[in-house]
């Protein structure tokens, strides 16, 4: 994903800064890996080349351990964070239908980030909401008993207020001006 203006700097100096906090050894890479991404919300893979460089490991190494443990994010979150229950309640009341229909609304894969950064997209192992099943947690709402018109639903009352009224995400402005303009 393409970093956004400033976006560099940032995370440079946050490198830079938790490398000098820190012991640069290998035994330190997943507590630094924890602080840049607490200070980011993910790992960019220029934080990971830095930090490669500063603790004097091969960037593969990095790369390796990140895509290992399930913790780290190589996506940045999105404004909107979705993040669907497959536990098994979930899963079989058609959880992973619920994913499916949110990633074509989306038009992104979970564990992905929309191009606009708008939207996020995970999957997460239980909400511990069963007898609301399928669950969906949507900027740390709950909501229950998600079906693929929910799903729809769901998108709408995001878009609807969202922060960019001079995006069109679909057609359906043709019809009426909703007052604006």
């Amino acid at each position: 994903m393409q970093l956004v203006e400033g976006e560099r700097e940032e995370i440079l100096a946050c490198v830079k800064e938790v490398l000098g906090n820190n012991s640069k050894t290998r035994e330190n890479l997943i507590p630094i890996l924890q602080q840049v991404q607490k200070k980011l919300g993910y790992l960019p893979a220029l934080a990971m080349e830095k930090i490669a460089e500063g603790v004097s490991v091969p960037a593969v190494d990095i790369y390796g351990l990140t895509t290992f443990y399930n913790q780290f994010r190589l996506n940045p979150p999105g404004k909107h964070q979705v993040k669907v229950c497959l536990g098994t309640a979930c899963y079989m009341v058609g959880g992973d239908i619920t994913l499916e229909s949110f990633e074509r609304r989306m038009e992104i894969k979970e564990g992905e980030t929309s191009p606009d950064r708008r939207y996020s997209l995970d999957r997460v192992a239980c909400v511990g909401c069963c007898t609301l099943a399928p669950v969906v947690v949507v900027d740390d709402q709950v909501e229950g008993k998600v079906t693929p018109t929910r799903v729809d639903g769901i998108m709408l009352a995001l878009e609807e207020n969202g922060e960019s009224p001079g995006e069109q995400k679909s057609g359906t402005e043709e019809d009426g001006n909703n007052g604006e303009n």
